[in-house]
């Protein structure tokens, strides 16, 4: 009956699997005992099941053949249920059946293992980051926080994918609240796979919320920064990024880098970032707003300057300047997309043609490619592509507002950019909250002999031996 039964179940799976042919369906006979091996041969490893599965079977005595999940030297084995086969077989296990299902983990190593950093880049610290193997990354992690309270809950989103999303958090220092909310936000996400840690971002963030309120790193450094700072870590399988949130407005302007030297000099980068930010949104918009209607606002000797520098130009201010913004972001998302090796010179080609070219042309005025170029510039001084996406459509919306009302439109999308700051919340938390560890990590970084956390964030605000 039971050899039957175990028929019947493998019959189903080769009728729920058909056409695919990597799963792989084995019977040997071990003491005249029939015994059935199923394994999917792209995820599991099937050099080790000679060595760790077929000798070890041969060598089992039929008192031991009943109770193969603790016979086995591969380690102890789970025993499984007729649905619950697939789920395993999809993760890398190798399924034994006789008179009973067990699971063996034997996964194939189809990790890019630990690299060095791409994207966030520092002169000093940790070189490694994430790769898309889940517990490597968790690993990362425990590697550096090495203490009982730092806490992982599990969950599975996506009714294809099933993808494994992890919650990380340290107990005692995170506001309990917070994990609960995110938590419960994850239990509601139905959809039909996750394939990147992207895809929760989006549907963390409202629709018409254009600052990042979420952070998504491949360091896990930065990553434990915010986990002692008391902030949540979400990390998701088959994604090299994890997301940390909340994220404040002030969070955009700090690197890792600012604390692996002094306060000063900390302090300094991060106000040369502060100018970069309103560089990069206003520069172009007051330009434009100088030389077609605010005349005033400048001496006659640089309005003259300013007005003979683009006096043999057809088109109108602002055409020009949109139109080198686009030329920019052409040449941006061609040079990311291109292989390293024609990538330099595809900046070089865009660059001559847009330089001396354009120019000589009479398309573009030389003062509005320094403007445009400087703008541009600014704004890739962050890591974050959401934040320099969302300087762009700033940027663009100054522009408009300046060429409709002048210097009058660049106030009035400062107030609009600035309401919608007021009003952007994450789990609560208010995104353009200046509650930085009493003001001594906000935009100046100052020393102090008792280190302290946001007291926004967590109630045990004291670190170290000082608590």
């Amino acid at each position: 009956l039971l050899l039957v039964k175990t028929m019947n179940i493998i019959e189903n799976l080769k009728k729920t699997i058909k056409p695919s042919k990597d799963y792989v369906f084995q019977e040997i006979n071990v003491k005249e005992t029939p015994i059935f091996i199923i394994y999917n041969s792209t995820l599991t490893n099937a050099n080790n099941l000679s060595q760790y599965l077929f000798i070890p079977l041969q060598k089992l005595s039929k008192k031991e053949l009943k109770n193969l999940h603790t016979s086995l030297p591969i380690g102890n084995g789970i025993l499984l249920k007729e649905k619950e086969i697939l789920s395993y077989l999809n993760q890398g296990y190798v399924i034994v059946m006789n008179n009973k299902i067990v699971a063996f983990p034997m996964p194939l190593n189809l990790s890019r293992g630990v690299t060095t950093i791409e994207s966030e880049l520092s002169l000093s610290g940790p070189k490694d980051c994430f790769s898309e193997q889940y517990s490597t990354n968790l690993g990362l992690l425990r590697r550096r926080i090495k203490s009982e309270k730092l806490k992982c809950q599990e969950i599975e989103v996506g009714r294809y994918t099933k993808t494994r999303i992890g919650i990380i958090y340290i107990q005692g220092i995170v506001k309990p609240d917070l994990v609960r909310h995110v938590i419960k936000n994850l239990s509601k996400i139905d959809i039909d796979g996750i394939l990147d840690s992207s895809y929760l971002k989006s549907s963390f963030e409202k629709k018409y919320q254009l600052f990042p309120t979420i952070m998504m790193t491949e360091r896990p450094d930065k990553s434990s920064m915010a986990l002692l700072e008391g902030k949540v870590v979400i990390l998701v399988d088959t994604s090299p990024y994890a997301l940390i949130l909340p994220n404040f407005f002030l969070d955009c302007f700090h690197t890792t880098d600012d604390y692996f030297q002094k306060p000063f000099h900390a302090s300094f980068i991060r106000l040369i970032r502060l100018l970069a930010f309103i560089i990069a949104l206003y520069i172009p918009a007051i330009y434009l707003a100088i030389t077609t209607r605010n005349y005033s606002i400048v001496s006659l000797d640089l309005l003259l300057m300013l007005k003979a520098g683009r006096s043999f130009v057809p088109f109108p201010a602002y055409m020009e300047a949109i139109f080198m913004i686009i030329c920019f972001e052409i040449l941006k998302e061609s040079d990311l997309r291109m292989s390293t090796t024609s990538g330099s010179a595809v900046s070089i080609l865009g660059g001559l043609i847009l330089g001396d070219a354009a120019v000589a042309a009479g398309i573009v005025s030389p003062i509005m490619i320094i403007v445009i170029a400087i703008s541009s510039i600014s704004g890739l001084i962050f890591t974050s592509i959401e934040l320099e996406n969302t300087l762009r459509t700033y940027k663009i919306f100054f522009l408009l507002l300046a060429t409709i009302f002048g210097i009058l439109g660049v106030i009035y999308g400062t107030i609009i950019m600035i309401n919608q700051l007021l009003k952007t919340e994450i789990f609560g938390y208010h995104y353009f909250s200046f509650r930085e560890i009493d003001g001594k990590d906000s935009l100046i970084r100052t020393h102090s002999p008792i280190r302290k956390r946001n007291p926004y964030l967590t109630n045990n605000r004291i670190r170290g031996r000082y608590q």
